[in-house]
């Protein structure tokens, strides 16, 4: 089985580049390199979150990538999207399209999947680094 080793390949490897997945490989995800960088001001609520994110390519028709934010309270507009957290924790609030609704809140922690829809405005707060992997439809 081969795998990537980025411990030893990360001060040489581009943190930002397609990481490679050929049939009969793997990925230590938890030590892939990512390129963090500052959110746009507009997205910030609390503190000074970074977030970074990097492709996987893995095949046609296929879009999966890893994407970390350090601590802190930021905004998004979500694509469709499912993810599976692999380190950290947050709480990710998703507004409701019905102002009659309450605000869904979801956990989470290594472990947790979830599934996002193209349109939702969320808000992640980040207690721990967050890491996860995310896979979305390949017309996304």
């Amino acid at each position: 089985m081969t795998t990537e080793n980025t411990a030893t390949t990360e001060a040489t490897v581009n943190a930002t580049a397609p990481l490679a997945l050929s049939p009969g490989t793997v990925i230590q995800l938890p030590e892939a390199a990512l390129q963090l960088a500052e959110l746009p001001t507009d997205e910030i609520r609390a503190g000074a979150p970074q977030a970074g994110s990097r492709k996987i390519a893995a095949g046609p028709g296929l879009n999966i990538g890893i994407w970390e934010m350090t601590t802190g309270t930021a905004v998004d507009v979500e694509v469709d999207e499912c993810f599976l957290v692999l380190e950290g924790r947050a709480t990710v609030t998703v507004q409701p399209s019905d102002a009659a609704q309450d605000p869904r809140v979801m956990e989470l922690r290594a472990g947790t999947i979830g599934r996002l829809a193209a349109g939702m405005h969320t808000e992640w707060v980040v207690h721990e680094t967050l890491r996860k992997v995310y896979l979305f439809p390949a017309t996304a």
